[in-house]
């Protein structure tokens, strides 16, 4: 019997589907742990005070460029301080004071049904153009006073935003006032995107270099299905960057590590192949007039030598 010998083709595709597969399953193991991630839900203060205030908030836009963070505010009378029982009408006026610059205190009038509010707190350290490995720090923190009066407060933090990812790194809790110390850096989804991105623009700018070595060297003169390639990548490149999660400011990282040495490698290499191609098709036409005129000049001698001898 002869010995089995699998077809190189057949493996090759296994091998292919496998690998495949493979990158699926991983793109989902990552997709599912970052979302256990983000929807963690840090908190500080006394959960067991029956008689204080207890503040929903969740992160809804971080803007690196105005250097604020949008956070909405839930705030929540527990035991006494409710009427009638209700978890969203105080029974007393409420004032919250808040670590925020740009609005310091919210105030809710007692019988009246609170509702969310929005909030803006201030980004401090980093700098957008460092992106996307920017990183911002800030305090999120709240006081509370039900008549007048000081009253414990409880404080959950949630994220919202799909392109940044706050970290809990530290927490407070004195006289009344909780806080956290919150680090804000890109969410992995847009790091990993923003890296990929940068290995494109590099790759494209390559092959584009390639093909133009190949051109040049070899003195194709104007082809003009490269030169097309070669100008469609360079205003596609300029698309692909603007697609960036996050809206990355022009002169950050990603231009300097990536899109202006490919749009300035592509130019380049678009501007050579169309001069070296001009130089190359005008040689040829020089080349090929001369024998042209001497092919004229060899019909009309023989043309005159055929008369010559009709006349004898």
């Amino acid at each position: 019997m002869g010995r089995f010998r699998p077809n190189k083709y057949l493996v090759r595709h296994v091998i292919s589907l496998l690998v495949i597969l493979l990158a699926a399953v991983v793109g989902v193991l990552l997709y599912f742990n970052e979302r256990d991630v983000r929807q963690q839900e840090h908190f500080v203060g006394d959960a067991r005070t029956a008689n204080g205030v207890y503040i929903d908030t969740s992160i809804q836009k971080v803007d690196p460029v105005a250097r604020e963070l949008t956070l909405r505010v839930l705030v929540l009378p527990q035991g006494s301080l409710r009427e009638g029982g209700d978890p969203y009408t105080p029974a007393v006026d409420l004032r919250v004071e808040t670590s925020s610059l740009i609005r310091g205190t919210l105030d809710f009038k007692a019988g009246r049904q609170v509702s969310y509010e929005d909030v803006k707190v201030s980004l401090d350290g980093g700098s957008v153009s460092d992106y996307p490995f920017d990183r911002y720090s800030t305090i999120i923190g709240f006081s509370a006073e039900a008549a007048g009066k000081e009253v414990p407060v409880s404080l959950s933090l949630r994220d919202v935003d799909a392109f940044f990812k706050p970290t809990v790194v530290g927490r407070s809790q004195d006289h009344g006032f909780v806080a956290f110390e919150v680090r804000v850096s890109r969410s992995r989804a847009t790091f990993i995107l923003a890296w990929f991105m940068m290995f494109i623009m590099w790759g494209l700018a390559l092959a584009v270099l390639g093909a133009t070595w190949v051109i040049v060297d070899q003195r194709r003169g104007l082809v003009w299905p490269a030169m097309a390639w070669m100008a469609a990548t360079l205003f596609a490149l300029a698309g692909f960057r603007n697609a960036a999660p996050g809206g990355p400011p022009v002169g950050c990282l990603l231009d300097y590590a990536a899109f202006l040495w490919a749009e300035a490698i592509i130019s380049a290499c678009l501007v050579a192949v169309a001069v070296t191609g001009i130089i190359t098709e005008t040689r040829h036409r020089g080349d090929e007039a001369p024998e042209v005129h001497a092919d004229h000049h060899t019909d009309a001698h023989a043309s005159g030598d055929a008369g010559g001898d009709g006349g004898h």
